[in-house]
């Protein structure tokens, strides 16, 4: 069953907007992936993703906006992110084999790394150099986006923690030898988590030990460095034992506490929380309906329901900017998340959860695709609607 949902208080929305207003500044340009070798500005810069490294894997853009081409050269799915430390500035996840993706990236001067492709992979190194007569660009009120910014991080950090709180009762039964109540709380627990991606995923170091799939990792399910939430979901529902889970549960539980600290001093980026909500809904459209997330235990229909709430709270935060810039937009964004929301109440089972994903037929996915890619697509008009783009 669902976890009940917790209405936060308006109390310390107040302190936590002088937060915001304090270190929003240091946050407000927005963020992407970069260029080729030595690009100027404007050019396209074609990068190919390879079992090993990313070719080129050394690269100098001009600070700006540079449109990125990653070409998938592996025979797995792969991605490829710009990292500042442990922080994930931006990311391009699950390309397909074979296929290109393309991003339009805007970076500030300096010295940045990607990581491309396995884990084990040498990461790269990306420097955006300063252009002498850069033009500046006219950014949107702050004090318009302090409010909403203030509810989103009171909003992440009460998911974070309840997840905190569902991980630990999860890990238990992992450890108690418990195989039918770990199942039962796998698909709730990671709800909270999916509400939150865009800013867990901020943190690139614990997002791979929390959230990554075994395409990641050299040796798949097999690999030692395959922990988190899909390794166990691999023992309980594929293995269909807690044999030797024990210190996988134990990590996870140091890791989500982990994220519940780093957290709770963050300052949400405007970029991040705004885009936050195309994020969410993009992955679903581009790789969560084809069943790649939970593949062992087919409880995708969760995620994406956590994944529709995510952007759902996002655009109620800020509705009251997108009406007043773009009033049909926001109907229209309104609309979509309804036509989803009743495709996916079709498939609810009478404990609130949902069937198993591997119940649906190919027409009933379909289906679905549809009216997800023209919410995704409404919803990446958002940053432009409000002047972040």
């Amino acid at each position: 069953m669902t976890a009940p949902r917790i209405n936060y208080p308006a109390v310390g929305a107040g302190m936590l907007a002088l937060i915001v207003a304090v270190g929003v500044g240091t946050y407000f340009l927005v963020a992407k992936p970069p260029g080729s070798e030595t690009a100027k500005t404007g050019d396209t810069v074609a990068i190919a993703v390879t079992a090993t490294a990313c070719e080129p894997n050394e690269l100098t853009v001009p600070e700006g906006r540079t449109t990125f081409a990653i070409t998938n050269k592996s025979n797995r799915a792969m991605e490829w992110e710009i990292l500042q430390g442990v922080m994930v500035v931006e990311e391009r996840e699950n390309i397909a084999p074979g296929f290109t993706q393309k991003l339009t990236a805007k970076l500030e001067p300096g010295d940045y790394e990607i990581a491309c492709g396995l884990l084990t992979n040498p990461r790269g190194k990306l420097k955006v150099t300063a252009l002498a007569n850069a033009p500046k660009e006219v950014k949107p009120s702050l004090t318009q986006l302090i409010g909403p910014l203030a509810e989103y991080k009171v909003y992440v950090t009460l998911e974070v923690d309840d997840l905190t709180e569902a991980t630990k009762a999860f890990t238990d039964a992992i450890k108690a030898g418990d195989l039918a109540k770990a199942r039962e709380l796998y698909a709730p627990t990671r709800q909270s988590y999916e509400r939150i991606e865009p800013v867990a995923e901020l943190f690139s170091d614990l997002d791979k030990s929390i959230d990554a799939r075994a395409d990641v990792f050299e040796k798949l399910e097999a690999d030692p460095a395959f922990t988190g939430f899909h390794r166990l979901e691999y023992g309980l529902f594929k293995q269909g034992s807690t044999e030797g889970l024990a210190p996988f549960a134990d990590k996870l539980q140091a890791d989500v506490t982990e994220l519940q600290n780093r957290i709770s001093t963050l300052v949400v980026p405007p970029s991040k929380m705004v885009g936050g909500a195309a994020v969410l809904i993009e992955e679903v459209a581009s790789n969560k309906i084809s069943g790649e997330e939970d593949r062992y235990s087919r409880t995708d229909l969760w995620d994406f329901q956590a994944n529709i709430d995510g952007a759902r709270k996002i655009v109620e935060l800020l509705a009251p900017l997108t009406t007043k810039a773009d009033a049909a937009r926001q109907k229209s964004i309104d609309d979509n998340f309804a036509a989803v929301n009743a495709i996916l109440a079709k498939y609810r089972t009478p404990d609130g959860g949902f069937k198993s994903y591997d119940t649906l037929s190919q027409d009933d996915r379909v289906a679905l695709q549809k009216p997800v890619t023209t919410l995704a697509e409404s919803l990446s008009t958002l940053r432009g609607t409000l002047g972040l783009d």
